[in-house]
């Protein structure tokens, strides 16, 4: 089991910047794909974006797709997500969770989960 730790979230004005972190201990972190998904209040999570285990793969929801890049740091077990131009529908309380490959996280079938943290987008 990997123990996933996320920060970085907070309140921001529309078009503003945040950059989430997910640390992770435990397992191997570089022998696995990561991903952020995020759950609105009343909304099943979603998939937002998936990066295989070097980091040379990446892979975007459409509606985040050059606003929101996810990449990865291996020498420091940790995986991010750049948010930019943020909107109030990005609003939602965002996860990062390990899989075993980008195919497999993209489609929600992970390994473990994060507690989550909360990014909240005023108009």
């Amino acid at each position: 089991q990997v123990q996933l730790v996320e920060s970085g979230g907070g309140l921001v004005q529309a078009g503003g910047s945040l950059r989430l972190s997910c640390a992770a201990s435990g397992r191997t972190f570089s022998r696995y794909a990561m991903g952020w998904f995020r759950q609105a209040p009343g909304k099943e999570r979603e998939f937002v974006a998936a990066i295989d285990w070097s980091g040379g793969n990446t892979y975007h929801r459409d509606s985040v797709k050059g606003r929101f890049t996810i990449s990865r740091d291996n020498a420091k077990n940790t995986v991010y997500l750049q948010m930019n131009s943020l909107k109030p529908e990005d609003t939602a309380v965002y996860y990062c969770a390990s899989g075993s490959d980008i195919a497999s996280v993209a489609t929600m079938i992970v390994l473990d989960w994060g507690q989550g943290t909360q990014v909240t987008v005023s108009s």
